[in-house]
Parts: C-alpha cells; sequence; structure tokens
C-alpha cells in the first residue's frame, strides 16, 4: 500500500493539471471577458452617454465621478473607451465575417479541385496581397465617408487571402488521409466528403487563425481612427481618442493613456490566447520532470553444489 499511494495521488494531480487552464489562459479570457462584458451592458445603464460633457470638469484628473477623468471638452473617459471597444468590436466581428466566409470557401475550391482552380486563386490571392490595404482603406473611406461597416468590410477583404491559405493547406493535407481516400473509392458525392470529412477538420483551424485576424483588425481600425480615417470625431474610437488626447499628453495624460492601454491589453490576450490554441494544447500543464531511477546492482548469487556428487 505503501508504493500504490503515491501512484493514486500523483495520477490524480496530473489529471487535475490537465484539466485545470495555465493562468496566463485564464488570465487573458477574464479580460477579454471584462471588455465585451463592458461594451455590451454599460452603454444600457441610465446617465451612459460618452458624448455628455461636463463643462465644470475638463480635463479634470481620475478621481469620484470620472474614474479615468475627463477629456478637454468635459467627457467622461471611461464611457469613451467602453464606446470605443464596441467600435473596435464590430469592426473586428465584421472582418472576421468577411474573411472567414471568403477566405474558407476559396480555400475550400483550391484544395479540393486544385489543378487550374488552384492555379486561379493563387494568383487572385496574390494579386490582392499586393495591393497596399490600409492605403487603399483610407481613399475608400475619403470617397465614401467613414463608416464602421465599410471599414469593417474592407479589413475582412484584405484578410480572404491568408485564411485561403490556412485552409487550403489544411484541405490539401486531408485530402491524402485514408478516410477521405476511402470515402472517394466507395463513390460518396465530393460535396458531401466536405461537409463530413474535410469542413469539420477545417473550422478548428480557420477559426485559430481568426484570433489573428482579430487583433489585425482592431489595430487596423486603432490606426485609421488615429490618423483621421475613421470615425468622426466626436464618436468614439480607441484610436481617435488617443489623437484627441495626445496634444495635452504633458497636462492630462489620462486621456490617451487608458484607450492605449486598454487596446494593448486586448491585443496581448487575443495573440496569447490564439498562441495557446496554434501549440494545440492550451490548457494542458506540462508535465514535471522527474528523475530517472537507477536500479541498484544486486551481487550475483552463488551457485549451489547441493545435487553434485564429488
Amino acid at each position: 500500500m505503501s508504493t500504490v499511494e503515491p501512484t493514486v495521488v500523483t495520477v490524480l494531480q496530473a489529471r487535475t493539471a490537465r484539466r485545470r487552464p495555465p493562468a496566463g489562459v485564464l488570465a487573458a479570457a477574464a479580460w477579454l471577458a471584462l471588455v465585451a462584458l463592458a461594451a455590451l451592458l454599460l452603454p444600457l445603464l441610465p446617465g451612459f452617454d460618452p458624448l455628455h460633457g461636463d463643462f465644470a470638469h475638463p480635463s479634470a484628473a481620475p478621481g469620484p465621478g470620472h474614474w479615468l477623468g475627463t477629456d478637454a471638452a468635459g467627457r467622461d473617459v471611461l464611457q469613451r473607451t467602453v464606446a470605443g471597444a464596441r467600435a473596435s468590436f464590430t469592426v473586428a466581428a465584421l472582418t472576421i465575417l468577411v474573411g472567414l466566409l471568403g477566405g474558407g470557401a476559396l480555400g475550400l475550391a483550391a484544395g479540393w479541385f486544385r489543378g487550374p482552380v488552384d492555379k486561379a486563386i493563387g494568383f487572385a490571392t496574390d494579386l490582392l496581397m499586393s495591393v497596399p490595404s490600409l492605403i487603399l482603406v483610407m481613399i475608400t473611406v475619403s470617397l465614401r465617408g467613414p463608416s464602421l461597416t465599410v471599414i469593417g468590410t474592407l479589413i475582412g477583404l484584405f484578410t480572404v487571402p491568408h485564411f485561403t491559405r490556412v485552409v487550403r493547406a489544411v484541405v490539401l493535407s486531408l485530402g491524402e488521409r485514408g478516410f477521405v481516400q476511402a470515402a472517394r473509392m466507395i463513390g460518396t458525392a465530393p460535396l458531401r466528403i466536405l461537409r463530413r470529412e474535410i469542413v469539420p477538420h477545417v473550422v478548428p483551424v480557420a477559426l485559430t487563425f481568426a484570433f489573428t485576424a482579430t487583433t489585425v483588425a482592431i489595430v487596423a481600425e486603432g490606426s485609421l481612427s488615429f490618423l483621421g480615417f475613421g470615425l468622426r470625431p466626436p464618436e468614439p474610437s480607441w484610436g481617435g481618442i488617443i489623437a484627441e488626447g495626445r496634444t495635452a499628453l504633458g497636462s492630462a495624460p489620462w486621456i490617451s493613456l487608458a484607450p492605449a492601454a486598454v487596446l494593448c491589453l486586448t491585443v496581448l490576450a487575443l495573440n496569447y490566447l490564439g498562441e495557446q490554441l496554434r501549440s494545440g494544447a492550451p490548457a494542458a500543464a506540462k508535465p514535471t520532470a522527474t528523475k530517472p531511477t537507477t536500479p541498484k546492482p544486486t551481487a550475483p548469487k552463488r551457485p549451489t553444489t547441493k545435487g553434485v556428487r564429488g
């Protein structure tokens, strides 16, 4: 029993460690959940108005009543940061929708049909990747006016080639697997093979890459707003708030630092979760190294002479 009990305890500890996500994953998920819930729920509270200016307290330091301070027009920085999160997440959702649907469909077609179809799609994706995306978005926004729908759709369009390449690589590798070859040999319809055998394996990989596309969308939207090609002031966005406060960094740094900190932490959390998913085991703890036990040498038995006649 003395040997069995430590073994049982070790096995139970290993299973518990495998079920428990790492602290970094929990922290990143908690931060994203906090930002998402704030962006969804806080605007529903009475008195929430990111455009309202408290003219009695312009550029007020953080404190009771204005926990992140106010800007030069007396508008609450916390409320504007929360409203800016809604704009960033809206652009990110549109980006993922366009990139995942467009790139997923093209990647499935290129990886499944191959040949001329693959070459044509490859040429189109290479051509789209050669276009300076940020400049084209600026030109389009200047012609059509700033809109979250326009910005999100355009950024999603430029993520299509990346989704296409990811999905195509998965489909090409799956096409050589035994279960797909067996489905072809028994005469299964191609659409049924795609739906039943290919797509279930493609979706997790595409969703993992969606974390990277989300960070690209958030950073791109912030950059466009900072440069003046996002939402028009006083509509709040993270990049726009940072740009508004850059002239007052010496006297009121909280105007720019608050949204900048939220933006950086959100991008960091998304990148970390995406990296953990790409590693294949986001919730598994690393096994602890144990020293190999060296067997003790035993003395050789002396031969017996029992039964041997002299």
